[in-house]
């Protein structure tokens, strides 16, 4: 009786520690495979990384980081001989600048990807530099910026587009001026806006701007139509000729016009309260 009530316990005893030691073992298993699981997805994240890392830095590769990639290549001096840089159908930034330099007496063009230099040959680029060196500690709009006055212009007018390309370069007055050029998906372009690389001020933009509607056409011939009628006959005949030049100056479409040159005079003022914000000088930029 002793004995065998002695050896139920042991019995007992030796169940649970056996059902301790799986207990252990499983955890141990479930730890092993929890790892093994946060293992995979940390290298799955890493990869997703990988990959997305040069499509993001090609997106964020402005004309300012090519100038500065060019002043490392060549020297820092170069920046300061720069005639023009461009960019073609950027999404929205392009994936290669091609920067113009004036280079004894003559020039050369130097192609940015990705931060390197890919290509540095003689231009094809003739006449002098003399009026077209671009002067970068006037220049206080990067590619980026530029982008963001030209969408919101182009929103503004009922623009869409697809891809963006870029000239930055001097206009008749010396001063430094990006020409963006919108395009379609097929690459056909529907717009050029004209921006001050110094003010951010939107100085000129083409096929924006400019839509009407049969309406609008109709209500301006209408108007158009009418003309004053005078007392005496005399009167009328003198005044015909300056009536018939007002005429060709206004035309049918004179309302027309006004009421789209006060849409494009609104959108200035709004690009100029966004170039506020996306302002970026160049020398600050280059001395960090």
């Amino acid at each position: 009786m002793i004995g065998k009530a002695i050896a139920a316990p042991s019995g007992r005893l030796r169940r649970t520690g056996s059902t301790r030691v799986d207990l252990a073992v499983a955890k141990a298993m479930d730890s092993a495979q929890n790892q093994c699981s946060v293992w995979r997805m940390w290298k799955i994240l890493v990869a997703l990384v990988i990959c997305a890392t040069p499509a993001l830095a090609q997106e964020q590769f402005t004309a300012y980081d090519a100038l500065r990639v060019l002043g490392v290549h060549s020297n820092r001096d170069a920046v300061n001989h720069v005639v023009s840089v461009t960019g073609t159908h950027g999404s929205p930034q392009p994936k290669i600048w091609k920067i113009v330099v004036a280079d004894r007496g003559g020039f050369r063009e130097v192609d940015v990807r990705n931060g390197q230099v890919v290509s540095d040959r003689p231009s094809s680029v003739v006449g002098s530099a003399e009026g077209a060196t671009i002067n970068t500690t006037r220049l206080n709009l990067d590619s980026s910026g530029a982008f963001q006055v030209a969408s919101h212009i182009a929103d503004k007018s009922g623009m869409r587009f697809d891809s963006a390309s870029y000239t930055l370069r001097t206009d008749p007055h010396g001063d430094p001026v990006w020409i963006v050029t919108l395009h379609e998906v097929n690459g056909q372009p529907v717009g050029t806006i004209h921006i001050g690389a110094n003010r951010g001020n939107v100085t000129r933009t083409e096929g924006m701007f400019a839509g009407t509607t049969m309406n609008d056409v109709a209500t301006e011939e209408h108007v158009y139509r009418e003309r004053p009628r005078h007392e005496h006959q005399d009167e009328e005949v003198a005044n015909d000729e300056q009536q018939q030049g007002d005429d060709e100056e206004h035309g049918p479409l004179y309302g027309v016009r006004q009421k789209m040159r006060g849409y494009f005079h609104r959108a200035q003022d709004e690009a100029s309260d966004m170039f506020q914000r996306v302002r970026q000088s160049f020398s600050d930029y280059i001395n960090r």
